[in-house]
């Protein structure tokens, strides 16, 4: 019809950052390897968590030009389903092996903290000693399953404080910054004591990755784009040292590696996320070099939660398999060094995980209000 108004353009979701991406998948990818291999510089390398933290920081400022209560929430709603998975599975598990509340003092108190498997304000508990199941699960495998449960707690309250944090920046960025890095050098030279378990335990994660996160934020809105370019590239490695510094100081090495060490760990994490995110290319399309991986770099991505969760256990399962072999005379004589190697068991650990991915990785489409996909690699 002449004088029609033309139709309106299609809405277009903002196009990922497949720099970010890449960064995700290669922090998911170490955390996996060092919790498998134990090596202390694998976080020197790559201080994965401090990367995670700031990619949600990013993703977290970027998220609240809309209401506040309305980003937490979704946050939380994306966040949670995964754990209430593990939790369901884990602690069936756990009272099926005789985990009761005689085994955390009052019942009241057993009940009370059973909740923070829903709201994991604090650290789930679990149980202590559990036997596992000879030949295929290890021993004490709730504490292995509870062991990364401390970056959801972290994560949540982290997503609960970015409005404040937000506004913070906007007002005093570089003393908002500042503040986590400060707090945690107050701390880890005891010039603050905070007492109980588990408040001074969510601090701490504050004061250490804190930074990051609030970084991440940063980047989003601008501010570190605003400082010339040669004062990231000439600060970020001072800090760095000094936090490497200090951590040889306090007997860095494998057993005592920067997650034994909050302060080293916070200024060496803030240090190499702000050169990450200084150099940050800010991909629409992948380079040539890296198209051939996009599809695990997606998968990893798609996934991230239920991953992070379960490869812990994944960890301790494959290990646990891959021991068996030590039965079989004609290999414990004629390839010791092939069972005593760590690099199958990555193998079978990734495996397992996968089978992880198909299993339970559904519950994040449903949290992200999507249509459920076994294996989203595209």
């Amino acid at each position: 019809m002449a004088g029609a108004a033309p139709p309106a353009p299609a809405f277009r979701p903002p196009a990922r950052d497949r720099y970010f991406d890449l960064l995700r998948a290669v922090a998911l990818f170490r955390v996996v390897l060092y919790h498998l291999m134990g090596w202390a510089w694998l976080p020197v390398v790559f201080p994965s968590m401090g990367v995670m933290f700031a990619l949600a920081g990013n993703l977290m400022a970027r998220s609240l030009k809309r209401p506040a209560v309305q980003v937490v929430r979704g946050r939380m709603r994306r966040l949670l389903p995964p754990l209430w998975l593990l939790g369901a599975i884990g602690v069936t598990g756990m009272l099926v092996q005789g985990w009761s509340p005689d085994d955390d003092g009052h019942p009241g108190w057993w009940w009370f903290h059973l909740t923070y498997w829903i709201l994991p304000l604090s650290d789930p508990p679990y149980a202590e000693g559990v036997a596992g199941i000879q030949g295929y699960v290890g021993e004490d495998w709730a504490a292995e399953l509870a062991g990364p449960l401390w970056y959801i707690r972290a994560y949540l309250w982290f997503v609960l404080l970015s409005p404040l944090l937000l506004k913070a920046l906007r007002a005093q960025p570089w003393v908002t910054l500042a503040a986590p890095l400060v707090l945690s050098g107050v701390l880890q030279f005891g010039w603050l004591t905070i007492p109980g378990d588990r408040i001074p335990s969510a601090i701490t994660d504050f004061s250490t990755f804190g930074a990051c996160w609030i970084l991440g934020m940063a980047h989003q809105q601008g501010v570190v784009k605003r400082l010339p370019q040669y004062v990231v590239p000439s600060i970020a490695p001072i800090i760095a040292c000094v936090g490497l510094w200090y951590a040889l100081r306090q007997d860095f090495g494998t057993g005592h590696d920067l997650d034994s060490i909050p302060f080293a760990q916070a200024l060496w994490s803030f240090a190499t996320v702000l050169l990450l995110l200084h150099l940050s290319p800010s991909w629409t399309e992948w380079p040539r070099r890296l198209r051939r991986w996009d599809r695990v770099i997606t998968l990893l991505n798609s996934r991230a939660v239920t991953i992070y969760l379960w490869h812990n256990v994944c960890i301790l399962i494959a290990a646990t398999l891959y021991d068996r072999l030590w039965g079989f005379p004609v290999l414990e004589l004629n390839v010791p060094w092939l069972l005593e190697s760590s690099w199958p068991v990555l193998l079978l650990v990734w495996i397992l995980l996968a089978g992880c991915v198909v299993a339970f990785g559904w519950v994040e489409d449903l949290a992200a209000r999507r249509k459920p996909r076994p294996w989203p690699s595209t």
